[in-house]
């Protein structure tokens, strides 16, 4: 942790989708750009946010992949220059920086080329937008997590933990079957 955490950790309210959060990834995804430049290799936007549909906290969170996160002089000044501002430093975690926007309504995960989190990150996403029924089980299963830790919302995002892992292995054992010969 570094510095004060966020007010926007203190309390989960999960709200039905916003067709708004696309909007708000992309005006947030030009400000990295002009900030950043040619140091971006890519952005995604990932989280509950980026699933048409899905009930979600009203936080974008964003995947900026950097060739390297360890010289944090490259990429921290310019991004606190446009209001962001640093609260997670985890090397040990593939290099992952975490940094909240002006409002603390951006969770911005900085990580280096060839992380494997953000690729997690994308294959969850995309399962979520192409398979209702786990998105709406999801919904439901934030919502009931939202109110079960209502005291300790610290807990929330360890809570999903279970679920998120359940479709990834879906996932993984879906991409094993269509790479198994006979399978076209």
């Amino acid at each position: 942790m570094v510095g004060e955490a966020p007010k926007s950790w203190q309390s989960i309210t999960i709200e039905d989708y916003d067709p708004a959060w696309a909007a708000r990834y992309a005006a947030a995804r030009c400000s990295l750009t002009e900030a950043l430049g040619d140091l971006i290799l890519t952005t995604e936007h990932v989280g509950s946010t980026s699933v048409p549909g899905l009930a979600a906290k009203p936080i974008i969170d964003i995947d900026l992949l950097l060739e390297d996160t360890a010289d944090e002089s490259r990429y921290i000044p310019a991004l606190e220059g446009i209001g962001y501002r640093l609260v997670l430093r985890e090397p040990w975690w593939h290099g992952h920086r975490m940094l909240v926007g002006p409002a603390e309504d951006i969770n911005l995960h900085v990580w280096p080329r060839g992380a494997p989190e953000p690729i997690r990150h994308r294959l969850f996403r995309d399962w979520l937008r192409s398979h209702p029924d786990d998105r709406e089980l999801y919904a439901a299963t934030k919502r009931s997590l939202a109110r079960d830790t209502v005291h300790r919302a610290g807990d929330y995002s360890l809570a999903k933990n279970e679920f998120i892992d359940r479709i990834l292995a879906g996932t993984f054992a879906e991409a094993s079957e269509r790479s198994l010969p006979g399978s076209d």
